[in-house]
């Protein structure tokens, strides 16, 4: 599957998708990727009843002008990036149409905390339905007042152990290498009691123990995935649960990194509810990073600024 060097931004016109329009603008200048700005919508489930009991067609011409106005307030908005930007209208569900869109870009964007827009579900369903099935790394932009994501200075990312916590890490550590920002890598362990600790653990356990186990893998994933680079990397193995820690550390960065499918932890599986929390919980932007882009042509790593 060929990924072109492409970020695509899905809007809708509320606040939440310029934000996101934004930060894609910025991402594509530092990568010299094309934007291409996408609005879905898709026409009522149900037509009008004619006077003869049959169905009468119904007119979308004030839909899609609507929808034309949306991207083209959006294009505006870029008019003085210097990035190269296309457009287009695309008809079907909107979380559908970027997934399709994934499959060939190298970058999808959208916002949260959608309402009061042209499409309402793209910046509702679509923020959650797109990086459980993106063929790409997804990138949720939320809206918060007084923060700036850009440029991004720091950036956190997740490490459990899992492939596919390794996938997200090589791309944090492109992201940090392409932004100039410093990486904190993340290894959370639920050791104490209570919530959603690690019952199964012998009452006897050294809990600096387990920490200077997870500290010592850490280690060894960060130093294989920054290889050569100089990219400026904390490391924290911490006591905790993982979403949560997660959260707090996306208060003061801009930009969080997770993978998908991965083993317990803040990772799992996309749709389980750490994931989500993350993705519901974070001040920060949050870049999801699918496992399955290694089988599908895309490396993560396989971004021009490592050419």
């Amino acid at each position: 599957m060929a990924h072109e060097k492409v970020v695509v931004v899905g809007v809708d016109g509320s606040e939440a998708s310029l934000a996101a329009v934004d930060w894609a603008v910025a991402e594509a200048k530092r990568t010299g990727w094309r934007l291409h700005i996408v609005c879905a919508y898709a026409l009522p489930s149900f037509t009008a009843a004619s006077l003869d009991g049959g169905y009468a067609a119904m007119d979308d011409t004030a839909i899609q002008q609507g929808a034309q106005a949306v991207i083209d307030e959006a294009v505006a908005r870029t008019d003085s990036s210097g990035v190269v930007v296309t457009s287009a209208l695309e008809a079907g569900d909107p979380a559908g149409v970027l997934v399709d869109l994934s499959r060939e870009a190298s970058l999808v964007v959208v916002g949260t905390r959608g309402g009061g827009g042209f499409t309402d579900r793209l910046l509702g369903t679509v923020s959650s339905a797109l990086p459980a099935h993106a063929h790409c790394p997804a990138v949720i932009v939320p809206v918060r007042e007084g923060r700036s994501y850009t440029p991004v200075r720091r950036i956190v990312v997740g490490v459990d152990g899992s492939d596919s916590a390794k996938v997200a890490l090589r791309r944090a550590v492109d992201e940090a290498a392409l932004w100039d920002a410093e990486l904190s890598a993340v290894a959370a362990v639920p050791i104490a009691t209570g919530a959603g600790a690690m019952a199964w653990l012998p009452a006897t356990v050294d809990r600096d123990e387990v920490l200077a186990d997870v500290r010592e893998g850490l280690g060894v994933a960060v130093t294989a995935a920054v290889g050569d680079r100089q990219v400026r990397v904390r490391q924290h193995a911490l006591d905790g649960n993982a979403a949560a820690l997660m959260a707090e550390f996306s208060t003061a960065v801009e930009l969080v990194v997770v993978g998908t499918r991965g083993r317990g932890g803040f990772a799992g599986l996309l749709l389980g509810s750490t994931s989500q929390a993350v993705l519901h919980h974070a001040a920060s932007p949050v870049m999801v990073v699918p496992a399955r882009i290694k089988d599908e042509g895309l490396s993560p790593t396989d971004v021009p600024w490592n050419a």
